[in-house]
Parts: structure tokens; C-alpha cells; sequence
């Protein structure tokens, strides 16, 4: 009798072992290194189940690789010590390393694409050839191209991509900005005051904010979001090319953007003293910041005044400057949706974000952690604010009809039980209550948690298991809520320049606001593209993780045999984790260089201990140590302990 095969993504992790989520069973299969077949991480593969052994984890093995997920392998060409010339993969989650047979001496130390020309058995070497050749490994710039290479995004857009936005678009702007004016539907909000506050090198502004006094004494605030939607045509060139990048993307000197320039930088961008057409959210809100009425549609607007998140700050803690009034009416109603956001039990996760200075080599000669703004805080609030209404109302809409709403949520499932319940070992450990249910927890016990741990040395450690112990933010057209918010109903509608599910939730708001039919096919059509943006989302947060790592293991570079402070962030069999304060640049002090004792790993405390002295070291202990390496190649910083 034939095993009953199943479909899904393989992700191979450490020891060349593959996990393979599958609908309806509880915990990823397990795929043994023998068992990978022709698979690489990432791959769309069909495995049978074997025999189910209690106690232990499902395991499975690879029938087949239904679709590659690495058309191209991006890596540095080494020497094997027979002479033969390899491919040494960038990503360490691609466990093959291909031989070059083609390869020349002069490739020797170069970063390349290459590709599997011959893989004749799951356990053989493949062969593969040089497709391009990026450039030095370790120059920038090489470094770079090969991060956005290996996530599948390319820097340029193909030719047909510009000259469509270009002719089709630029030069046709005013016959497209008439044409908006036209539609009945659109609404002027023109003579409202209207803001954009972003980062203060932002060159795309996805959304701008207008207020304005009733007569009632409420206000009326509009949330209004550039309308791609009239530009990019569904199912045309620069669509399409949108929907495969899924996303723009943030690297540490660079951003890639998912259109081309002179849409995401000129005309759908809401740029200061331009009439600019945009999709709106437009609430009457009383002096509690409650909803009295709101309105969805499609608008033309023009931007005041463009602020950075310091400027607006500036004239707020001035009380004095242009838009004041606007300002503070904007600060105070943003404070009340934001108490009553966390009232309601949304967690309150805020990270700190690393930036770098960069000379004019592209060197990194500072690092700091990125200082958040209140205004930046106000903006999340109303951008939260539309993003949760745009949904509900969209609900409502179907529910009124009475059927199911077509549509793109961002979902967020509540936490695995399993995973809580080591959340929970882990903050005992630490000294922290942190009461659980059968692996069951309330955000608002989540949040007493963060308050707790504010200022203290262990609270960012706390905060990315926090993070690690929830489900994973994915786009679907099935509704679960979302559980990090407290939100029933919620979607991405704030930023169509940069973020594909954007585009779709306009395109579906306009349709349910037409009153228009949207048929099943249709439905099944989004939730593909809903898959395909979550994972194009996840290779873009990757990117950027690798390129803040590069930058902070060149950082350090020129600094070894320096000391510096830091955290223990995690310890192992082998060896304490260490990160650095200022820059947040992880290294390990390998336990065997300790020379003072003989430390041992004790697990179940989160802790390694010395046989001689005692002396114990925590997850969270601020300690002082010495830099000894930053390798660029591997990517690891070594310190050793003072």
C-alpha cells in the first residue's frame, strides 16, 4: 500500500536536520539528514510520515522537491585539501557544499552566484558552475549585493519595470491626477491642515495625518495612506514585480524598494505642498479619543508641512512652533487610543534598534541603539488606530451582507502552550514570577512582565524570548485576530509603497466599498499571495538582520584587545554569549579559555558554574570583557572574560 504523501516547506537547520510544517499535526516533522533527498532549506517538498515511535518526534522523509527555493547559491570559492575548487554557501542553512569543477584559480576568494549544474544522488557532492561573480569576499560592497542576492531581491529593476513607470505613469501624471478627480467617490480633503511626520531621512512618505475642530467640539482625523492602487494596475508589469519582491527592504546603507523610484519616491509619495491622491481612514474622535463615526475612501490631499519624528518632537516639548496646536491635539488623543490600547491587553514589545554611522567607504564608525521619539509613538498609534478599523469595518460590511469578508488580514495566533511554559522556566530562572495556566497566559500578565524588567541589565534578553516564545505575524484571508494587539480585526493598510498585502487590502477595501462581488477563485488567489508575502517577508527580515551582523563584526574589527561592557545573553555546553552594550555586537567567551576555573553548563538554571570557586554566571549578569577576534568570513566575534 502506498504512503500517504504530504506537502510543505522544509527548513534545515543546525546539524543538517530538516523540520517540515504540515496542517493538523501539532509539532513540525522531523527530517533526519539521510532522509533530506535532494531537498535545501526552503523548498516546497512532498515527504511520507515513518513509523510513529511514542514519545518521540514525528519523522519523515523527502519523497520529492516539488519547487526550488534557491535557484542560485550565493558563497565564497574555497580550496578543498585535495586541490578541488568548492563552493562554501553564505547561508548556513544550506548544508551542500557544491564542487566547481569549472572554477579557476583566480576564483579563489571571491564571492559567487552558482548554480547546481549535476546532483546525481541525495548523499553525492553536486557540481555546480559560476553564474557571476559578485567580487571580493569582504568588500563591502560585494558583501552587500551578496545579502540581497541570497534573499532572492534584486537591486534593479528590469528595464520594462522603469520604462512602464516612466512613460506610463510620469508622463501621463496629470492625466491620471485629472482622472482621480473625476471619480465621484473621491473626497477632497485638500483645505485640511495635513502632516507627514517620518524619519528624518525617509524619501518615501506612505502616510500623512490631517486634523481638524468641529463645530461639535470633536475632531476629525484623517489617516491618509498614498493610493498605489490608481497607479500600479493589478496584474500589469510593475505589479507583478511588486508582488514577487513582496516587500522593501532596509539594509544598513541601502533601501531596496519594491517600486521603482519614481512611484515610491515621486508620485505616490505624499510629498510637502503637492496635491498628492491617497486612501483614507477619516474618524470624528471626541476629547476621549472615541469613535463617534468614520469614513473609508479614496482622497486627494495636500501636505502641509513634512516633519521628522525630532522636528515634531521639538515644537511639541517647545509647547511653541509651527503646527503646535495641530501637534498636541494630535499627541493628546494618540496617548488615550494608546492607554486604552494596552488596557485592553496589547503586549507591549519595543526592541532597540541598531544603527551605524558610515564613512565614506561605507565603514561603520559608530554604532548606536536608535532613540524612540513619542511622535514616533503617535504615529504607530494612529497607524494601529486605521489598520484595526479599516478591518472591522470590512467585517461589518460582510456580516451586513451576510457572508464571509474577502479579505487580507495580519494575524497573530496565541502562543504554544509548550513554548510559554519554557518562557516561564526561563523568567523563574531569573528571578521573575511569571504565573501560566496549562501553557496559557493573559497579555496583560505579559506586560506586567516587561514592566518589571524596564532598565534592568536582563531586559532586552527577556524581551527576545518573550518574542521567540509567540507565534510568528503571517498574512491570510482567514481571520484569527491578533493576539500580540488584543485586536479581533486587523490588516495592513498603512504602507502600499513598501509592503505588498498594503496593495491588496486597498484594492479589496475599494471593492467591498463598491459593493462589488468577490468571487471564490478570487479568495483562493489572495491567500497564495498572502503565503508568498509572509515568506518574501521573512527572507527581507533575514537581510537585514545579516547586514546589521556584517556591520557590527567590521565594527569591532579594529577594536581587538579592547574591553568593553556587556550582557550574557546565552550559555552553553562550549561556551557564555556575550553582547556588546553600545553596539549590541554578540560574541562567546569559549569556557575552555577561562583559565581561572573549570566552568560547567547547568541547563536547567540558565547558568554555567565553576567547580573551584563557585562562581556563577547568569543569563543577564553584566560582565566586562576583552575582544579577542571579529572574523568577517564566519561572521563571529570571539571574546574573552576579565
Amino acid at each position: 500500500m502506498e504512503k500517504t504523501q504530504y506537502k510543505g516547506i522544509i527548513r534545515v537547520r543546525g546539524k543538517n536536520v530538516g523540520f517540515v510544517a504540515i496542517e493538523g499535526f501539532p509539532e513540525d516533522i522531523f527530517i533526519p539528514t539521510e532522509q533530506l533527498g535532494f531537498a535545501l532549506d526552503g523548498d516546497i517538498v512532498s515527504i511520507t510520515l515513518g513509523k510513529k515511535v511514542p514519545g518521540k518526534r514525528q519523522e519523515g522523509a523527502v519523497v520529492e522537491v516539488l519547487e526550488q527555493s534557491h535557484k542560485e547559491l550565493i558563497g565564497t570559492v574555497k580550496e578543498r585539501e585535495d586541490g578541488a575548487l568548492y563552493l562554501s554557501p553564505d547561508s548556513y542553512r544550506i548544508h551542500v557544499r557544491p564542487v566547481l569543477p569549472l572554477a579557476k584559480p583566480a576564483d579563489l576568494g571571491m564571492k559567487v552566484v552558482a548554480t547546481i549544474t549535476e546532483w546525481t544522488a541525495p548523499d553525492a557532492v553536486p557540481v555546480a558552475a559560476i553564474a557571476e561573480t559578485l567580487g571580493r569576499a569582504g568588500d563591502h560592497e560585494t558583501e552587500m549585493q551578496a545579502i540581497i542576492r541570497s534573499g532572492g531581491f534584486s537591486e534593479n529593476f528590469p528595464e520594462i519595470i522603469i520604462a512602464k513607470a516612466a512613460h506610463d505613469l510620469y508622463e501621463n501624471k496629470e492625466q491620471i491626477f485629472k482622472d482621480a478627480e473625476q471619480d465621484p467617490k473621491r473626497k477632497d480633503f485638500r483645505d485640511r491642515t495635513t502632516m507627514t511626520i517620518d524619519p528624518a531621512d525617509a524619501k518615501d512618505f506612505d502616510d500623512a495625518l490631517s486634523i481638524k475642530k468641529l463645530d461639535n467640539g470633536n475632531f476629525e482625523v484623517g489617516i491618509h495612506i498614498a493610493d498605489v492602487s490608481h497607479y500600479v494596475e493589478e496584474g500589469g508589469h510593475i505589479d507583478l514585480e511588486a508582488r514577487d519582491r513582496g516587500t522593501s527592504i532596509y539594509l544598513v546603507d541601502r533601501v531596496i524598494p519594491m517600486l521603482p523610484e519614481v512611484l515610491s519616491n515621486d508620485l505616490c509619495s505624499l510629498r510637502p505642498h503637492e496635491d498628492r491622491l491617497a486612501f483614507s481612514a477619516v474618524f470624528e474622535l471626541d476629547s476621549d479619543a472615541h469613535i463617534k463615526s468614520a469614513w473609508y475612501g479614496q482622497t486627494i490631499i495636500h501636505s502641509d508641512k513634512r516633519f521628522s519624528y525630532e522636528d515634531a518632537q521639538t515644537v511639541l516639548n517647545a509647547g511653541d512652533g509651527e503646527l503646535h496646536d495641530e501637534l498636541s491635539t494630535l499627541m493628546t488623543l494618540s496617548r488615550l487610543i494608546r492607554k486604552r490600547r494596552f488596557a485592553a491587553g496589547a503586549i507591549a514589545f519595543e526592541q532597540p534598534e541598531v544603527k551605524f554611522e558610515l564613512d565614506e567607504h561605507k565603514h561603520p564608525v559608530r554604532a548606536y541603539t536608535k532613540i524612540r521619539t513619542e511622535t514616533m509613538l503617535m504615529i504607530e498609534d494612529f497607524m494601529l488606530l486605521a489598520n484595526q478599523q479599516v478591518a472591522t469595518h470590512i467585517n461589518k460590511l460582510a456580516k451586513e451582507k451576510g457572508h464571509d469578508a474577502a479579505f487580507v488580514y495580519r494575524i497573530h495566533d496565541v502562543p504554544d502552550p509548550e513554548k510559554i511554559e519554557e518562557l516561564a522556566l526561563f523568567v523563574h530562572a531569573l528571578g521573575y514570577d511569571f504565573e501560566t495556566k496549562n501553557g496559557e497566559i493573559k497579555q496583560n500578565d505579559i506586560n506586567k512582565l516587561l514592566r518589571e524588567i524596564e532598565g534592568k541589565p536582563e531586559e532586552n534578553l527577556i524581551k527576545v524570548a518573550t518574542i521567540r516564545s509567540m507565534a510568528k505575524a503571517i498574512y491570510s484571508t482567514k481571520n484569527i485576530g491578533h493576539y500580540g494587539l488584543a485586536f479581533q480585526f486587523y490588516t495592513h493598510f498603512t504602507s502600499p509603497i513598501r509592503r505588498y498585502p498594503d496593495l491588496m487590502v486597498h484594492r479589496l477595501l475599494r471593492r467591498h466599498l463598491d459593493g462589488s462581488q468577490i468571487s471564490g477563485k478570487e479568495i483562493s488567489k489572495y491567500e497564495a499571495l498572502s503565503l508568498q508575502s509572509s515568506e518574501r517577508e521573512v527572507e527581507a527580515v533575514r537581510a537585514e538582520r545579516d547586514s546589521i551582523k556584517y556591520k557590527q563584526v567590521e565594527y569591532m574589527q579594529d577594536k581587538v584587545g579592547q574591553t568593553f561592557q556587556g550582557i550574557v545573553t546565552g550559555v552553553s555546553d562550549w561556551g557564555i554569549y556575550v553582547e556588546e552594550k553600545e553596539s549590541k555586537s554578540e560574541g562567546m567567551i569559549r569556557l575552555a579559555s577561562i583559565k581561572t576555573d573549570y566552568f560547567e553548563h547547568i541547563a536547567s538554571k540558565y547558568c554555567v558554574k565553576g567547580q573551584r570557586t563557585g562562581k556563577i554566571y547568569r543569563l543577564g549578569d553584566e560582565v566586562k570583557v576583552k575582544l579577542l577576534r571579529a572574523d568577517m568570513e564566519e561572521r563571529q566575534i570571539d571574546y574573552e572574560l576579565l
